[in-house]
Parts: C-alpha cells; sequence; structure tokens
C-alpha cells in the first residue's frame, strides 16, 4: 500500500544518501589502513621496500578491477539490500584479516616473536624470505577485501538512483562520494595513533570491525521507495518526477523494467565513455591515496604518526572533503539556470573539475619551500577529482535504464581499478629504481626519486583533460539508451 500523502513532503531519501556515506567512508579507512602503516610500521617489521608496497596496491587495484567485472552484475542481481551486505560484510571480514598476516609470517619462517623478524639484517636472505612470505599474506587479505569493496559504488550509485530524480543525482552523488574524502580525512587523525597505541594490527581490527555496524542499520533502515513506510507520497511523488504520469500510475501492473544484456553494454558509446572516463582518473586518486604518506615521510620526513604527518595528510583530505561537496551542485545550476539538459549541464561541469589536477603540476617545485604546498595543491587536485567522480557516476543514471546501472557502474569501477594497478606498480618499481639512480636521474630539475615524483603528478595532471576530450568524442550529445519490448 502506498504512503498516505501529507502536506508536507518527507525527506527519507537524504537518511539513506547518509547511508552511503557513511558505508563509502568506513570503505576508504579500510582501503587507508595500509597505506598509513606500511612505512613506519609495517616496512619495519617485514622489511618492505617500495617495490613490494607497490606489488601490494597494484595487485589490490587488479583484484578490484576483476571484481568489479562481477560486482555490478552481482548487485543488480541480488538487489540493493542484500547485495550491499554481502559486499560489506566481506570488505569487512577481509579488512580485519590482515592483522593476522605478522602471526602467520612468525610462524611459517620459524621466528618465537615479531620483534625477532624485525631484528633480522636488511637485505639478508632471511629478510627477503621475510618480505616475500608476507606479502603474499597480505595480498590474501587484500583480494577479500577487493572482493567485498567492488560492491560499494554499483550498490550506492543503485540506490541514488532508486531514491533520487536525476537532476539531484549528482548532489546526492557527491555526498555519499565524499565519503572517500571523509575517510581518508578520518584515517590519519586515528589510525597512526591507533598502530602507535596498540599496534598496526589493532588498526586493522577496528576499523574492520565499523562495517558490522553499518549492516545493522542498513538491515533496519533500507527499503526500496514504494515499500519504505519513512516515505511519504509528496516525497515519492518527487523521486518519480522523471517517469510519465501514466507509468506511475500503472506502476504496480507494469512489468519489471528489461536489462541490457552483458556483452550488449559493449555495443553502446555511451559505455565506453563512462569506462575511459575512469580508466583515466581512477588511478590518479588511488595513486595519491596510498602514496600521500610515504611522500610526506620520503621527501619531507614527516611519518604518518608525527604529529607534522597527521597534519599534512589531515589538511589534504579537508580540502578534498570541503570542496569536492559543492562539484555536485554545478551541473544541477547548469540545468536549472542556464536550461541545459542534465548530460551538458554535467559534462560543462566535468570540464571545469578537469582543469583542478593540472595544479598537480606545482606541487612539487613549490615543495622546495614548504611541505604545506604539496598538501594544499594536492587536495585541490583531489577535490577536482571527486566532484568529477560524481558526475560521471551520474552519467549513467542520466543514460541507462536503472535495471543496468549496476552493471555499468561495476565494468568502470574495473577499467578505474587497472589504470589505478598500472600507476601504483609502475610507481613502486619507478620509485625504487630512481632511489638507487640518484642524480643519474633526473627530471624538471629534481634527481633521484623526488624526480620520480615529478613525473608521475605530471601524469596525473593532464590525465582528466585527456579523459574529457576522449568522453566528448564518443558521446557528443544526451543520448538516452531506450531498450525496446
Amino acid at each position: 500500500m502506498a504512503p498516505v500523502q501529507t502536506s508536507k513532503m518527507s525527506n527519507f531519501r537524504w537518511v539513506i544518501c547518509a547511508l552511503l556515506f557513511l558505508a563509502t567512508t568506513v570503505n576508504y579507512m579500510d582501503r587507508q589502513v595500509l597505506s598509513l602503516t606500511w612505512k613506519d610500521f609495517i616496512a619495519v617489521d617485514f622489511h618492505w621496500t617500495d617495490a613490494d608496497y607497490g606489488r601490494i596496491t597494484g595487485m589490490f587495484s587488479l583484484f578490484y578491477a576483476i571484481a568489479n567485472l562481477f560486482a555490478g552484475k552481482f548487485i543488480d542481481w541480488m538487489g540493493t539490500k542484500k547485495g550491499y551486505l554481502i559486499a560489506i560484510f566481506v570488505w569487512s571480514t577481509g579488512a580485519v584479516l590482515h592483522a593476522g598476516c605478522g602471526w602467520v609470517a612468525m610462524n611459517i619462517e620459524g621466528y618465537d616473536s615479531i620483534e625477532a623478524l624485525r631484528a633480522v639484517q636488511a637485505g639478508s636472505d632471511a629478510a627477503v624470505a621475510i618480505a616475500t612470505i608476507s606479502v603474499w599474506l597480505f595480498l590474501s587479505c587484500r583480494l577479500i577485501l577487493a572482493v567485498g569493496e567492488a560492491g560499494n559504488f554499483p550498490a550506492a550509485i543503485k540506490a541514488t538512483a532508486e531514491y533520487f530524480p536525476k537532476k539531484d543525482r549528482a548532489f546526492s552523488t557527491s555526498i555519499f562520494n565524499s565519503g572517500a574524502s571523509v575517510g581518508a580525512l578520518a584515517a590519519p587523525a586515528t589510525i597512526p595513533l591507533l598502530a602507535r597505541a596498540w599496534g598496526w594490527e589493532m588498526a586493522f581490527i577496528i576499523i574492520g570491525v565499523l562495517g558490522y555496524i553499518w549492516m545493522g542499520l542498513w538491515m533496519w533502515l533500507y527499503e526500496k521507495p514504494r515499500k519504505n513506510k519513512r516515505v511519504n507520497q509528496a516525497e515519492l511523488n518527487y523521486i518519480e518526477q522523471d517517469i510519465d504520469i501514466a507509468e506511475v500510475q500503472d506502476r504496480d501492473k507494469a512489468k519489471e523494467e528489461k536489462a541490457i544484456p552483458f556483452f550488449e553494454c559493449f555495443t553502446y558509446r555511451q559505455t565506453w565513455a563512462f569506462l575511459v572516463g575512469k580508466f583515466m582518473t581512477d588511478g590518479v586518486w588511488w595513486f595519491f591515496l596510498f602514496w600521500a604518506p610515504a611522500y610526506f615521510s620520503d621527501q619531507y620526513g614527516y611519518t604518518s604518526d608525527s604529529t607534522m604527518g597527521i597534519l599534512l595528510i589531515f589538511t589534504l583530505y579537508l580540502i578534498v572533503t570541503v570542496l569536492s561537496i559543492g562539484g555536485g551542485y554545478l551541473p544541477t545550476y547548469f540545468v536549472d539556470k542556464k536550461g541545459m539538459n542534465p548530460y551538458l549541464g554535467r559534462m560543462r561541469a566535468m570540464l571545469i573539475f578537469a582543469c583542478f589536477p593540472v595544479l598537480g603540476l606545482l606541487a612539487q617545485p613549490m615543495g622546495a619551500y614548504s611541505a604545506w604546498w604539496p598538501a594544499i595543491l594536492i587536495g585541490l587536485l583531489g577535490a577536482g577529482h571527486q566532484a568529477w567522480s560524481a558526475n560521471l557516476f551520474s552519467t549513467i543514471g542520466d543514460m541507462f535504464p536503472k535495471s543496468t546501472i549496476g552493471t555499468i557502474v561495476g565494468l568502470g569501477t574495473m577499467t578505474g581499478g587497472f589504470g589505478s594497478m598500472a600507476i601504483n606498480m609502475g610507481s613502486g618499481e619507478f620509485f625504487t629504481w630512481a632511489a638507487a639512480q640518484g642524480s643519474a636521474f633526473q627530471f624538471f630539475g629534481f634527481e633521484g626519486k623526488p624526480a620520480a615524483y615529478m613525473v608521475v603528478f605530471c601524469i596525473c595532471a593532464v590525465a582528466y583533460l585527456i579523459g574529457w576530450c576522449i568522453m566528448k568524442a564518443l558521446v557528443p550529445k544526451y543520448k538516452p539508451i531506450i531498450i525496446e519490448d
């Protein structure tokens, strides 16, 4: 039975948006635990190099990419409620399991304690053996984490399409997507301190348990809008404003919306535009997510648990968080005030946001004056990415039927994972090589590892503009996909 209409519209859709925000925050905190503990805690125990860490982050991206090939279809098949529950259970379990890697490595290698592992001479055969087995153990946990985390965005985008009309989707997506930057913001303020106080293992356990708490909230609050007793008729009408009135009146009798077959998705330019947008830009965000703490430790000597190290990372993601939320409003302004269709308004906004990462070119040169400059400039780059990402996700709801949204999001996140694997694994090997070369490797006046950072920053700076141009060439005008019965 439909909810009774009242004089005032309920706003339960924003409660759902808040839940999506919380899930995304937990998602990124789970992902950040390793990047905030490896350089100053884990690497010391297991004798890791930059290349070792690069392999772990690169392979995590590969696992994540492959999982996304199936995650979207899984969410479409299971439905938003059950699919999201399964996803967060799997990734939370994977996060907690990281805490056992030290104990398993210790027993496999025959040592009595973690301290004994740490005391092994660096560069020795024993140290290489410890590094190798520990990398494989962490890769096993990252595999589980990646499989679960692959379900987050397909489920969240699907829930957004269910609870918001097209004109509000970019804004609501930017809000829940800001959970990525809030998670990255909360992580440096908590995780290194947890690691210092109780060990890096406890950091993985505490952050992982947050996912189990979220599951209880989701089970209690989520139902589809027409079945949710907390959504009144006025809000339901607002949510369904894009649907033809006759269709709304006939909804109870209507056939379930036909989904696009999996392989047929690749025949549409709209699919390829989204895939290109994700491939070109997701790796940039993941690079800074995984490497920023190590960057400030390597280049400026501020460890992740030092006051200055915490403040630098916190400031970086505070800028991302504050500025990125407004990014979802810009296309709404173009649609409501300038009369553009949703796709044109979104692409106009994305072109503006694609210019923000160009500031990354200045991060390394300005770092010669103060470490605060890279933190601020990378923060602006990240804010541009998050605003770009929110609008990129929303192009799916503009173009594809709701029954296929999860599948397309999964495919796009998969290609984004491939891009991330390339930049993270490549950067780890590149940084190790550049450090060994020293002054023999130079770029833009920098030598050794600083020169390598400058090279990667240059790649990140232009990726968005290149991606936007390719997307615009593939889909120059608004063209939604209509499936014939």
